[in-house]
């Protein structure tokens, strides 16, 4: 018996709009509107259901909303359509509401090959009911639709509970090119989350283009979670500490690092030793002390420094300033003296110009060396000595494009010995020798660090290109798409400068490709777990900047600027009230797994538009590998049960087997057996190995 098209309609009304507001619509639900179970929308399925969906018919269609809360009102015993209730007694009688979000329209696009009726589903509302309209509950085929609309959907992340399990795919464009954040507590599935959204969408990749994927992830690890998670995907490249078969060395290079990231590491204090530190790197960087050269190359190098210093001071007005600076400034012009010795090789035209240089600067100190001298100098002479010191650099064969100092920042090969002697040199230029040496104890102790060597004193042979086709993935990905690095042994004093020098070369690098392929980007996806421990909001003191300062500042550049260069974020984080409000500001797609913490909730509900709210109610009481996806990635707001991984693919975020551990049997009654051996732990611990101990043996027994 085939039932009408009017007839079907009418079945599938389940009340009338009784208030409409832009972010409300209250709804009377009507007495045979189904109050547990709908039979009429061609399989069962739960109604009425908080954060189901409703349609409301529209101009354009549908008008789609999200029921947020049911509720019973008493009121008086209502008229029902052909029954005589006029005769009842008026006693109170139960009514049933909905309150409604408004999300977006359900248009009718027509039928498909089968005959089916298609619909596409698109955000916003260009208008709204009025009080009286039906409200209709959703066919199965429209429930799919609202879910399932969208351009490039190319991955599947899971089915949605709450619309007849359609699935739930992504665009990967939209996921990972305006940064994504992973939000949840301990245990609620973030960890997996972020490995599936990996794993599937590499292997959607794969099975598009029929090979392995032009792809590249790095991930950034601080928990060494994810080490065997990628096994399948190819080359997988697990960088580490302490490396094994593998897994490779993990290798930041002291020489990567920039002067922000030395100056906070070495806490150089902001008004001697950071432009000491500064000069000394571009110093280091320019192969002062890098290569063996001329005694004439090795004093052009000496006269462009006190061309490049003279201009600073000059500038600053130190000469002429307020004492002690010139003071100060006749004390460096004394130093500067003593540097400039005769040398037999020297030809007779640069030794007029040194002997030249030279009176000029004894004149300059003879005129302050009576009894009550005055050390202040006048631009005049401080304009002769620069001009003589300018000339004397040209007859060495300098030039003024070798007087602009080489940028602090750039990545060129030292040695930490080497920049010691940078820092030693330099402060001996500008005279300030007695007020860093606290930085130069500090760097002292960094170079000692037998835990750093490992990672930043090994590199000696490896080349810049190297590391980047190591760590973020060669030429058509051919040596494998996902970079795990494991950052869980690395010393906590270095952790976030060497997570901060990974991030921003990462950047930098893909700066560097768009400038040199004509604004085309080579897309990538930095992923950092264990996000509130490296992108922590921190104070705004430009005066102390801390590691983890730099660290956050790092990331909130990448959160700015990424997506511009082909670099998208990943965060992972358990409590997101710590993240820095910038970098959580510029993510436009959440996943949002199981929060409970008030602070968390608080803030999330800060991050999503007022209309949807209500759905975020459910994050306390959600189950595991349940999640909430809003944002940019997704039409609309959709409750999703993300895919399962197999085992071997799982992070090991495990929660710990207490009670397996304790009764020696775990729940399918195999033996569970836990020995430890703490002799092993404190040698790898205390960095003995076997030969050591074989040594001690050996001279014990002597």
């Amino acid at each position: 018996m085939s039932v009408l098209p009017l007839a079907y309609a009418d079945s599938l009304r389940i009340g009338t709009i009784d208030f409409v507001s832009p972010d409300e619509i209250k709804v009377l639900l009507d007495i045979e509107a189904p109050d547990g179970v709908a039979l009429n929308t061609g399989t069962p399925r739960p109604f009425p259901r908080i954060n189901g969906y409703v349609l409301i018919p529209s101009d354009d269609g549908y008008l789609v909303a999200q029921v947020e809360w049911i509720t019973i009102e008493r009121s008086q015993y209502p008229k029902r359509k052909g029954m005589q209730d006029f005769g009842l007694v008026d006693l109170p009688y139960p009514l049933r509401k909905m309150s409604l979000n408004p999300l977006g329209v359900l248009a009718y696009e027509g039928k498909d090959t089968k005959g089916n009726d298609c619909f596409r589903f698109r955000r916003g509302v260009e208008s709204y009911p009025t009080v009286g309209d039906a409200v209709l509950l959703p066919t199965q085929n429209q429930l799919r639709a609202i879910v399932e609309s969208g351009d490039n959907r190319h991955v599947m992340i899971g089915c949605s509970p709450l619309a007849a399990n359609a699935e739930v795919r992504v665009d990967p464009d939209r996921l990972f090119g305006r940064h994504l954040a992973v939000l949840g507590n301990t245990g609620s599935g973030k960890s997996c989350s972020v490995a599936g959204l990996i794993r599937w969408s590499l292997e959607a990749a794969q099975k598009q283009r029929g090979a392995k994927p032009n792809a590249r992830f790095i991930v950034l690890d601080p928990n060494g979670e994810y080490a065997k998670v990628f096994g399948g995907l190819g080359d997988v490249r697990v960088y580490a500490v302490e490396p094994s078969k593998e897994v490779e060395q993990l290798q930041v290079p002291l020489w990567f690092w920039n002067s922000a990231e030395w100056g906070a590491i070495t806490q150089a204090s902001i008004k001697t030793q950071r432009p000491t530190l500064v000069h000394a790197l571009r110093s280091v960087r320019d192969g002062v002390f890098t290569a063996t050269v001329s005694s004439s190359h090795e004093m052009r190098r000496f006269l462009r420094t006190l061309v490049s210093i003279l201009q600073l001071e000059r500038n600053a007005g130190s000469p002429w300033g307020r004492f002690p600076q010139p003071k100060g400034f006749f004390e460096k012009l004394k130093k500067w003296q003593e540097g400039l010795g005769d040398q037999d090789m020297f030809t007779s035209e640069e030794k007029t110009m040194l002997n030249a240089v030279r009176d000029n600067l004894t004149s300059l100190i003879n005129a302050r060396g009576g009894q009550h001298p005055t050390y202040d100098f006048t631009r005049g002479e401080i304009d002769e000595l620069l001009s003589l010191i300018q000339k004397a650099h040209a007859t060495f064969g300098g030039s003024d494009t070798d007087i602009l100092p080489i940028d602090a920042d750039v990545p060129r090969p030292f040695s930490g010995d080497q920049l010691l002697r940078s820092v030693e040199s330099v402060a001996e230029l500008l005279g300030v020798s007695e007020y860093i040496e606290t930085m130069q104890m500090r760097i002292r102790t960094l170079l000692s660090d037998s835990r750093m060597k490992t990672v930043t004193g090994s590199a000696q042979d490896l080349t810049l290109d190297d590391w980047l086709r190591n760590y973020i993935g060669d030429n058509q990905a051919s040596n494998g798409t996902v970079t795990v690095i494991d950052l869980s042994l690395v010393p906590a004093e270095v952790v976030h400068i060497i997570t901060a020098v990974i991030a921003r070369m990462t950047l930098e690098a893909l700066q560097r490709y768009r400038k040199l392929h004509h604004g085309k980007t080579l897309p990538t996806v930095l992923v950092m777990e264990e996000a509130h421990t490296f992108i922590k909001r921190y104070k705004d003191d430009m005066e102390n900047q801390n590691s983890a300062a730099i660290c956050c500042q790092v990331f909130e550049k990448i959160a700015r600027e990424g997506r511009k260069f082909g670099l998208g974020l990943v965060l992972s984080s358990q409590r997101p009230s710590e993240l820095s409000p910038t970098v959580l500001s510029q993510c436009n797609s959440y996943l949002l797994h199981r929060i409970s913490n008030d602070r968390d909730q608080e803030l999330i509900h800060k991050l999503v538009p007022d209309n949807l709210r209500g759905l975020l109610r459910d994050l306390p009481s959600l189950p595991s590998r349940h999640a909430i996806l809003l944002g940019w990635a997704s039409e609309l707001p959709v409750l999703v049960q993300m895919n399962a991984l197999p085992e071997h693919h799982r992070p090991k975020s495990d929660d710990p087997d207490f009670w397996a551990v304790w009764s020696g049997k775990n729940t399918d009654g195999q033996a569970v057996e836990r020995t430890v051996d703490w002799k092993a732990i404190a040698d790898d611990w205390q960095q003995i190995s076997t030969k050591m101990q074989e040594q001690n043996l050996e001279s014990n027994d002597e």
